[in-house]
């Protein structure tokens, strides 16, 4: 790839940029011990708004909080805003990408693997 003025860089043919977002995960949903009430607040990383805070007594904001920690939090953030009974009872319904859902089931199939 060239770096001279006016060059530009060419994404290979059939590069899908979803196929290559890393989502991370805890070792254990025990890890998973964050507050159940209360106001939090989360970093840029994980909402670039004005106010990234969220008051878990409110069902939409916790349903918000829960879908941009598990697709956008790191490992650490995972452990200090989740806690694993909330995100049992609202996996489910979580906005998340196929890839992020199917990698978090993958890894946790007692947690949150599809039941037939």
């Amino acid at each position: 790839m060239s770096a001279e003025p006016g060059a530009y860089r060419t994404v290979p043919r059939g590069y899908v940029y979803a196929d290559h977002i890393p989502y991370v995960t805890p070792d254990s949903l025990d890890d998973l011990r964050g507050p159940t009430s209360g106001v939090v607040t989360v970093g840029p990383h994980i909402d670039t708004s004005l106010s990234p805070t969220y008051d878990l007594s409110d069902p939409d904001r916790l349903w918000n909080l829960y879908t941009r920690v598990v697709r956008s939090g790191f490992v650490p953030d995972q452990v200090k805003f989740l806690d694993r009974q909330v995100l049992r009872r609202l996996w489910p319904s979580l906005n998340l990408p196929v890839r992020c859902r199917k990698i978090w089931e993958q890894k946790f199939p007692e947690g949150f693997g599809r039941r037939s």
